[in-house]
């Protein structure tokens, strides 16, 4: 059940505060990340206690604003909120204007939908292409019982029958709703801290580097960084956003955060050795080399480190290689999947490219991790490019498989491995990323 699924609304909820009367109230509050007073909120009916933070950074500049897609092209979803909620009709506005467009606050849950090429919230139509909802302190609101922190921005699309639902969310903030939901709060402080550290690089760097073209920065799975709002927080996942505020990695030590960033990639497990960004991804970066790692096979279950044979047929591997690039359709049925490249790291090897035979006797070449993901967009069947490939029936069948996800950067179970030796988050930074520097955003 979220946080805000009871729908009470605020007031009534904010005064019945635990005041540090239990013993858990105090503990939870003696967490609570300095310079932030951590309300204790009773949620009658709910059966459980929260810790609801009021948000910092509301005031931040906008280069320090994240846009989190949650929704694209939805058709309808429920917005809610513990206190009033205004609504703008001032498009691209990263601050609630305090005149004309703003709404006399609501209360409740309220349902949106399109109609006509208008947004609709509740029984009240928009004109506007764009509006954005906000609340009072502690400026959090739910989205189909998920809760969030800073403002939700509905951007009518040009179909005029869906729309997008993007969370306009300070960095820190986002931070928290990101590392909580990449790792473990259980896990070592260290290796948290290490978390926040890349998480914070890759969202600025993916930001500054896409953001400029389209109207989210960030999407909320893993197709950028899984973000899960306020469920992911913990006191132990905002003590490591606070301790490494405004930390991001840089290219050397001379690099500088308006031109030192790079894409700060980071996998589940790496499988005992990381592996070269241009090898993966098709693009260099000095941070992103290959480095071994002793440390995630001690610290994965056996069941995630190797991963049981995977099986595709002809016409499944056929039809969803066409889907996503057309082009091949050139080659007719696909008929032979074959590596040509691969990196060997003795007892193991990365598949990085495949050779694709085709019915007509035309060939194509493409890279390991697309193939994989391609085939497998969920990625838990073919869990990594760490495998065999070999003819098996009417298809193919992925053998062998060791390790969970691209391999490049960091790899977690490693850094939660060194962190559990007693390294430090700079130095585990520092193996996974050789070569590069932290510096300071604020």
């Amino acid at each position: 059940m979220s946080l805000l699924s009871c729908n009470k609304p605020f007031a009534a909820v904010a005064s019945r505060r635990a005041s540090g009367s239990s013993a858990y109230g105090r503990r939870l509050a003696a967490k609570a990340a300095p310079g932030l007073t951590a309300l204790l909120i009773f949620l009658a009916g709910c059966g459980r206690r929260e810790i609801v933070r009021p948000t910092p950074q509301m005031d931040a500049d906008s280069r320090f604003w994240v846009r989190v897609l949650l929704l694209p092209n939805a058709t309808e979803c429920t917005v809610a909120a513990l206190s009033p909620m205004h609504v703008s009709d001032h498009a691209g506005a990263v601050s609630l204007p305090t005149g004309g467009g703003l709404t006399a606050p609501f209360d409740g849950p309220i349902r949106v939908t399109v109609s006509d090429g208008r947004l609709y919230l509740g029984a009240t139509s928009h004109s506007a292409k764009e509006v954005t909802i906000g609340t009072e302190k502690p400026h959090v609101f739910s989205l189909n019982g998920q809760s969030y922190r800073g403002r939700l921005r509905l951007i009518r699309n040009s179909d005029s029958q869906t729309f997008h639902a993007i969370n306009i969310v300070p960095l820190e903030p986002y931070l928290a709703g990101v590392v909580g939901a990449e790792m473990p709060a259980y896990w070592e402080p260290q290796a948290i801290r290490a978390q926040a550290v890349a998480a914070r690089t890759y969202c600025l760097y993916t930001k500054n580097r896409f953001g400029v073209h389209r109207a989210w920065d960030v999407s909320s799975t893993q197709a950028s960084q899984v973000y899960r709002g306020l469920s992911a927080e913990t006191a132990q996942i905002w003590n490591a956003v606070t301790a490494t505020y405004g930390k991001v990695l840089v290219s050397g030590p001379g690099g500088s955060p308006e031109t030192g960033l790079f894409p700060t990639y980071y996998s589940s497990i790496c499988g005992g050795h990381t592996e070269d960004c241009e090898r993966v991804f098709g693009e260099a970066f000095a941070p992103l080399k290959a480095v071994p790692c002793p440390y995630c096979k001690d610290v994965a279950k056996m069941g995630m480190f190797f991963w049981p044979m995977a099986q595709f047929d002809r016409a499944t591997v056929t039809a969803r290689l066409f889907e996503r690039y057309p082009t091949l359709q050139k080659l007719g049925e696909i008929t032979g999947i074959v590596t040509i490249e691969k990196s060997d790291h003795g007892q193991f090897a990365r598949l990085t490219k495949v050779r694709l035979v085709g019915s007509t006797g035309k060939t194509e070449t493409l890279r390991g991790e697309d193939l994989r993901l391609t085939l497998d967009p969920s990625g838990r069947k073919i869990q990594s490019t760490i495998c065999h490939i070999v003819p098996w029936g009417d298809g193919w069948a992925f053998l062998s498989g060791r390790g969970w996800g691209h391999g490049v950067g960091m790899c977690q179970h490693g850094a939660e491995g060194m962190a559990r030796l007693g390294k430090s988050a700079e130095e585990i930074l520092q193996h996974y990323y050789p070569g590069s520097a932290i510096a300071s955003l604020y």
